[in-house]
């Protein structure tokens, strides 16, 4: 059997960011470090953290008046931040610039009369808090069923926004659906998705086409992971999502000749690399790693955690 390793894969800046701030704040200050959601969702991110003394929290009832608060990667709506001054905490904003990014484009149409449909997973935790920016003028969709449903009219100021984690494919054809009933319908000059779900998407595409199954490496409380797989399933290819090597099952490899491999913008090097391990225990032979781009973006830690450990 062959091993098809996919790249770019796992970490992407802004977790990489959002991980760095959690561990740097325990250097700084030591536990405990309150963290609003999970700083990532990623299992043994989350307990590694968990482990240096990271509480993570949703109720911030549950943070001592005063303490330090650090936001995950997946954004907050506002209402958070104003419950978190009412009890004196002190924010540490962890949120990925790219979803920041979406958030200011959101209030920035609603302030200028536009009602926005926002492409997303309701429940997801940053479709929440982009939502919350302006509550009263957005709308979630999660399909093209949920687009011929929309109860504005063609003379609607409309725009258009989407959660950073999404499956392109099904941002295309929400999108379309979008731009066929309303045609004056506006959104940013360049797409919501992230470079690193674009990324992770399209290179997996590249070698997905030569496997006879796709094994992606991420939690599956993952957006961009659950995402992966469809990219496969969407192809016609076999592809399971694994959160590490335990779950690889020897029966999925039977008839197999060549595996192809990713990992989600939150999971760990390490685990793939285990993941790596077991498969070559199973009768991988050869490994081959695609490279589909190289990733250079970095993003600066938060100002709060940039100061010397004492």
């Amino acid at each position: 059997m062959k091993l098809l390793l996919s790249k770019p894969r796992g970490f992407c800046a802004g977790v990489e960011r959002a991980i760095d701030t959690v561990k740097r704040a325990l250097e700084l200050w030591g536990a405990p470090i309150y963290v609003k959601h999970e700083i990532v969702h990623n299992k043994h991110v989350v307990e590694e953290l968990k482990q240096k003394g990271a509480i993570f929290i949703e109720d911030l009832a549950d943070v001592p008046v005063g303490a330090r608060l650090i936001y995950s990667a997946h954004g907050i709506p506002p209402w958070v931040r104003e419950e978190a001054r009412k009890r004196k905490l002190i924010e540490i904003d962890a949120t990925c610039g790219l979803v920041t990014k979406v958030h200011s484009a959101a209030k920035r149409f609603a302030d200028k009369g536009y009602h926005v449909i926002l492409i997303g997973h309701k429940k997801h935790v940053e479709t929440i808090g982009t939502a919350g920016e302006a509550p009263e003028s957005t709308t979630i969709v999660e399909t093209v069923e949920d687009v011929k449903k929309l109860p504005f009219g063609r003379e609607h100021k409309l725009a258009y926004l989407t959660q950073t984690t999404l499956s392109l494919d099904d941002v295309k054809d929400i999108a379309e659906a979008l731009l066929h009933r309303y045609p004056k319908i506006e959104t940013l000059p360049s797409s919501s998705i992230c470079y690193a779900t674009t990324n992770r998407q399209m290179a997996l595409r590249e070698i997905a086409k030569d496997a006879d199954l796709v094994l992606v490496v991420g939690d599956p409380r993952s957006s961009n992971s659950n995402r992966l797989r469809e990219v496969a399933e969407k192809r016609g290819v076999k592809a399971f999502l694994i959160n590490g090597e335990g779950e690889i099952r020897p029966e999925w490899l039977d008839g197999v000749a060549v595996i192809a491999m990713t990992a989600g913008a939150s999971t760990p090097e390490p685990v793939v690399q285990q993941c790596i391990e077991r498969l070559r225990r199973l009768g991988v032979t050869a490994i081959e790693e695609v490279v589909y781009t190289e990733e250079d973006v970095f993003f600066q830690l938060p100002k709060q955690v940039l100061g010397s450990v004492p």
